[in-house]
């Protein structure tokens, strides 16, 4: 049974078509997990399919009552509220029938001998709804759930306006999870989440009994979950029937067979051209080189198959510094309070260091701190010499208006713009994201524009924080590769071990450092 249906759906963007003639179905228990490389329309997809996007043209339609759940990573979280508030809207009807129950009560006090009858009859059928539907363990179950995602040692009574980005994605995929949809739709869910808490969730999806779609870059992970695939590319979707390894080999036969037509088509085409140009002059032929003519211009011309445009990654490398990188002094890191015990660590030159640790315990406090961005809580971080580091922050403002080529300007003005074309080209950009604001571009897109501007710098330090997250799995390799053949220093913060452990010289956790029970 089809619980979605989407038909023919097409959408476009300025002059740039991102989904045409598209179809999709979603049926009753089905695990999909819906890939394309960065751009390609994966979020426009879900927003259409979700109603935050109306189609162009095409047709959407879900099964009755049936309830959906979005994991938006930009929903806003109200300030002076608690994570366990928070997880408890999740329950909301629940909690607004628990109200009336107990307002009922308060009635009951000043109310006739008739209508305490009524009420009681009320509040009955409300006590059963709230027992059948687990009111009473609700608590105890917020625990569970949040405990899997690390959230419980974060501490439920904490604002959610203190906490980091990793810590909102666990707040608004909890109460998701909480909510039991019939239908999850995660966007790229594994962000943010560290290594144990992706174990967690992949389990949790491994049994989910309902239908749910994912859209991840994360290939170890996607392929322990999903029992479907559908990818997005050249505005098209194309349905695969099992994991992420069994598409790659079905889509690899697609494309060999693809090519083996067109090629085939060419060749025939080019035999009839030849025959025509040869025969359509003499009198003796023309009748024939006429009927080849009309067989020609019968023929439904085959495209070339499209190659997708895979970016190319080199880090400017600066003179060399001095041995040491940097060394701490008793150094705490923290904020208001602190959030390590006093650290006495180094860094030599060309060591490349892995930082791993669940959410909270401070790895971008330690860059930043690191870098000079803040302060440290107490002791000091002594700096080497002639170093020239290089920074991609976790997060980005999203309401940047600059346009792509707009934002390498505003740090690179003496560049020409066919230099800034040419640079945002080799990162795997093309003309469209280029002229594209800031804000408009997809995770992944404008995680390239900001890698562009790191690869234009002369540097011999990179202080890297989650690069690689919303990047498309050839952007990702692309990365991997030019980090290894960098002779520089690396720090890198990561929750992918797939990602860094074969080129890695060192792994510090900061779990080892911290004040805070995990």
């Amino acid at each position: 049974m089809s619980v979605l249906t989407v038909e023919n759906v097409s959408h476009g963007f300025g002059g740039r078509t991102i989904l045409e003639d598209a179809s999709f179905r979603l049926l009753k228990g089905e695990h999909v997990g819906l890939i394309g490389a960065n751009g390609e329309g994966k979020s426009t997809f879900l927003n259409i399919i979700t109603g935050e996007l109306t189609p162009d043209q095409g047709r959407v339609e879900w099964s009755n009552r049936v309830t959906v759940g979005y994991l938006d990573q930009h929903t806003v979280l109200t300030k002076g509220r608690t994570i366990r508030q928070v997880l408890r809207d999740a329950f909301k009807k629940m909690y607004e029938l628990e109200a009336e129950m107990l307002e009922l009560y308060d009635k009951m006090a000043t109310a006739s001998a008739d209508e305490v009858d009524r009420m009681m009859e009320e509040v009955g059928e409300i006590q059963s709804i709230l027992e059948d539907n687990g009111f009473y363990t609700l608590d105890a179950k917020i625990e569970e759930v949040a405990n899997g995602l690390g959230l419980v040692e974060i501490g439920l009574d904490r604002d959610v306006t203190d906490l980091s980005g990793g810590q909102r994605t666990k707040v608004l995929l909890t109460k998701l999870l909480l909510e039991n949809p019939t239908i999850l739709i995660l966007d790229e869910p594994t962000n943010y989440l560290d290594f144990e808490h992706i174990e967690w969730l992949k389990k949790y999806l491994q049994n989910y009994e309902n239908a749910f779609i994912l859209v991840s870059h994360d290939i170890p992970f996607l392929n322990d979950v999903v029992n479907v695939i559908y990818h997005v590319e050249n505005s098209q979707l194309t349905r695969y029937t099992g994991n992420y390894e069994q598409f790659l080999q079905l889509y690899e036969v697609k494309k060999r067979q693809e090519l083996k037509a067109y090629e085939k088509q060419q060749k025939e085409v080019e035999r009839l051209e030849d025959f025509i140009a040869r025969n359509k002059a003499r009198i003796s032929t023309t009748g024939r080189a006429k009927s080849r003519q009309k067989q020609l211009d019968k023929m439904e011309i085959l495209e070339k198959p499209r190659e997708r445009v895979k970016p190319i990654f080199k880090f400017n490398e600066a003179r060399t510094p001095s041995r040491v990188i940097f060394e701490t002094e008793d150094l705490i890191l923290g904020y208001d309070e602190p959030l390590t015990k006093p650290l006495k660590v180094m860094l030599e030159r060309n060591q490349k260091v892995a930082i791993r640790g669940v959410n909270g315990l401070g790895k971008s406090t330690l860059l930043k701190t690191l870098l000079g961005i803040i302060k440290p809580f107490s002791g000091e971080v002594k700096l080497g010499d002639n170093l020239s580091p290089g920074y991609f922050a976790q997060e980005s403002s999203r309401d940047n208006n600059n346009t792509a080529m707009e934002e390498i300007w505003s740090e690179y003005p003496g560049l020409s713009n066919y230099e800034v074309r040419q640079a945002l080209a080799k990162c795997g950009l093309t003309n469209e994201h280029i002229t594209s604001q800031m804000m408009v571009l997809s995770g992944g897109e404008n995680a390239k524009v900001r890698l562009c501007k790191l690869m234009l710098k002369e540097v011999n330090w990179l202080v890297l924080d989650e690069p690689t997250n919303h990047l498309d799995v050839d952007a990702k390799e692309e990365l991997k590769r030019a980090l290894k053949e960098f002779k520089g220093t690396v720090v890198l913060v990561s929750h992918e071990p797939d990602f860094y452990e074969d080129w890695v010289t060192d792994i510090w956790n900061v779990e080892d450092w911290t004040t805070k029970i995990v």
